[in-house]
């Protein structure tokens, strides 16, 4: 049994007697529903619905934390700020605190419920030093999973919750009401135009750098995001992936010919042409 640091973590609290309301309003996450033993995705979003910071929420005593990364923390902190006006509720932001990682139910510890969507339950543990991570364990079981993290896998303002698929683990609700940028992300749930999402990607050989780009018959699908030898991660569009399989185009990374998987626990799979689509074309 081991606690994995996890380095360059940064929390803001939120606390008083509004802070699940206060939060309840902004972020994509339900906190209402959240439970005070597990933490869950969730994203304050531009108006345009894009991610403009990323996050896991869970409870405390007194309100609620959001752990981030430690460069946007301070950043978070002073959004938040903006939209306190005269809540009567507490902003802080601590920059020292240890963050760990599990794969055991250890004292204290807070289910992932990111890892626990994807069958391969994890643990948040605050407040205790883990020992460093050499072997990767905790990089390579969120690969498999198909979890996705800012920076490594996508740039903040250039996603949608969709592509991560915060729509599927727990970090993106469609019930609670409105909150900054739901109405663009509901559009795209119910009109079912979200195109680009996180996939798994196995290399014949080691992957190439994470950026590169991932391509289908010489023509760019998606990008590249973690690696961690022949497997890694990438955001693509599921459409175009889907017609290079059902006409057998080899997929690359660089020059490395990948298989791409959607997770399973998604539930989704690749849309596959009508066959009536290229006699359409030709009689057009």
């Amino acid at each position: 049994m081991s606690l994995f640091a996890v380095p360059d973590r940064a929390l803001v609290t939120v606390s008083g007697e509004t802070a699940v309301e206060f939060l309840q309003a902004l972020i994509t996450t339900d906190v209402i529903q959240l439970t005070a033993d597990e933490v869950r995705p969730g994203a304050l979003l531009t108006p345009q619905g894009k991610i403009l910071f990323d996050f896991l929420v869970s409870r405390t005593e007194t309100g609620l934390r959001l752990e981030t990364g430690a460069e946007q923390a301070p950043a978070l902190l002073k959004r938040l700020t903006l939209y306190k006006l005269r809540a009567p509720i507490t902003l802080a932001l601590d920059t020292e605190i240890n963050v760990a990682v599990s794969f055991d139910a250890v004292e204290g510890a807070l289910l992932d419920v990111r890892f626990a969507t994807s069958g391969a339950p994890a643990y948040r543990v605050y407040g205790t030093k883990g020992i460093a991570d050499t072997e990767g364990r905790v990089d390579d079981a969120r690969i498999a999973g198909g979890i996705a993290v800012s920076g490594a896998d996508y740039a903040l303002q250039d996603a949608f919750p969709h592509d991560i698929l915060l729509d599927k683990n727990g970090g993106l609700s469609f019930r609670k009401g409105c909150y900054v940028g739901q109405e663009v992300v509901s559009r795209m749930q119910h009109r079912g135009t979200a195109r680009r999402r996180v996939v798994t990607v196995e290399g014949m050989s080691d992957l190439p750098a994470s950026g590169t780009a991932i391509t289908a018959g010489g023509k760019p699908i998606g990008t590249l995001g973690s690696v961690a030898g022949r497997s890694g991660l990438a955001i693509v569009r599921i459409d175009k992936a889907g017609d290079a399989l059902a006409s057998q185009t080899d997929i690359l990374a660089g020059e490395v010919k990948v298989a791409l998987a959607l997770p399973a626990w998604t539930g989704l799979a690749f849309p596959v042409p009508s066959p009536n689509t290229e006699t359409s074309e030709a009689g057009a």
